[in-house]
C-alpha cells in the first residue's frame, strides 16, 4: 500500500498542513521585505490600459448553481478591499495580502473550489474568478507577472461563453498560493473593480499610457484522444505591438496547453485520435 503524506490522514492533519504553509509565507514575506501595494483613492488615473467584465454566474456541468449565486456575494465583498489600487513603481501587488482569509464571519460564503484537481466548495469559493480577471489585466501591460498558478493542466468544465484563451486562469488558494505581480516601470498603476448583477468588471489604469499595446490569442487549438484519455490542446500567444506604428515587435509564447478533459465530451466535440 502506498503511504499517505502527513497532509492526506484525515481533515486535521490536512488543516495542519495548510497552517503550516500559510504560517510560512508570512515569515517569507517578512524576511523578503517586499513592498506590497496598499494605498488606495477614489480617483481614477487618467490613461486607461485595459478593461474587461467577467460573466460571474456561469453553467459549469453540474455544479450547483447556488455556488455561482454565493459567489457573486463573494466577488462583491473581495474586490472592496482592491478597488483603486495605485501600485506604485517597485511595489508588489498580491491579492491575499489586500483580501485576507474569506471567513464566514466576514460575510463569505460557500462557493466553488478546486481541490485535488476536482470540484469542491467552501468558504469563500469563487475567488479565482477575481485572480483570472486581475491576471487577464496584466497580460495588457508592462507589469512583471512574480507568481502564477495554473490549474495543474486540467480542464474541468466545458466552454460557457468564453471570451479569453484557454490556459490564461490561475489558481489561488489563502495564503501560499497567491496570485501577484510586480510594477518595474516608472508608471504608476491603479486597478478599479466593481460588480453589477451579472459581470465581474475591472479595469487597469495609470499615469500615462505605456509604449506598447498587447494582444492575446490562442493557436492549434484541438482536441485529442490519447490512450482513450481525452485531452485539450494549445499554445497562447502574447503580441507586443508598437503604439504608434501599430507593428507587431515580438509575439511570446506564454502558455502551452496540454489538459486533460474532465467532462463527458459532447457527440459534436471534434476529437483528433492520437497514436501512441
Amino acid at each position: 500500500m502506498e503511504r499517505k503524506l502527513f497532509c492526506e490522514i484525515s481533515p486535521f492533519t490536512y488543516r495542519l498542513s495548510m497552517e503550516k504553509e500559510i504560517l510560512k509565507r508570512h515569515v517569507q514575506d517578512m524576511l523578503r521585505k517586499t513592498q506590497f501595494a496598499k494605498e488606495r483613492t477614489e480617483e481614477s488615473l487618467p490613461a486607461v490600459i485595459y478593461r474587461h467584465n467577467s460573466l460571474i454566474r456561469r453553467r459549469l456541468g453540474n455544479v450547483n448553481m447556488q455556488l455561482q449565486e454565493n459567489k457573486a456575494t463573494n466577488l462583491a465583498l473581495a474586490v472592496k478591499h482592491i478597488d483603486g489600487l495605485l501600485i506604485h513603481p517597485g511595489e508588489t501587488f498580491s491579492v491575499w495580502k489586500l483580501i485576507g482569509r474569506t471567513t464566514k464571519r466576514k460575510g463569505y460564503k460557500e462557493g466553488l473550489t478546486i481541490a485535488k484537481g476536482k470540484p469542491s466548495q467552501g468558504i469563500g469559493g469563487g475567488m479565482c474568478q477575481l485572480s483570472n480577471l486581475i491576471h487577464w489585466l496584466v497580460l495588457h501591460s508592462e507589469l512583471t507577472i512574480t507568481e502564477h498558478h495554473h490549474h495543474d493542466g486540467l480542464d474541468l468544465f466545458p466552454d460557457f461563453g468564453r471570451q479569453i484563451p484557454f490556459g490564461t486562469g490561475t489558481s489561488i488558494s489563502y495564503n501560499y498560493i497567491d496570485y501577484r505581480f510586480r510594477n518595474d516601470t516608472r508608471n504608476t498603476y491603479q486597478l478599479r473593480l466593481w460588480t453589477n448583477e451579472e459581470y465581474l468588471c475591472g479595469e487597469l489604469r495609470a499615469t500615462e499610457q505605456q509604449p506598447h499595446t498587447f494582444h492575446i490569442h490562442g493557436e492549434n487549438e484541438y482536441f485529442s484522444r490519447e490512450d482513450g484519455v481525452v485531452y485539450r490542446n494549445g499554445e497562447v500567444y502574447r503580441d507586443i505591438i508598437d503604439r504608434e506604428t501599430g507593428k507587431c515587435i515580438e509575439s511570446q509564447l506564454i502558455r502551452i496547453n496540454h489538459a486533460q478533459v474532465m467532462y463527458d465530451c459532447p457527440p459534436s466535440m471534434m476529437i483528433r485520435e492520437v497514436n501512441q
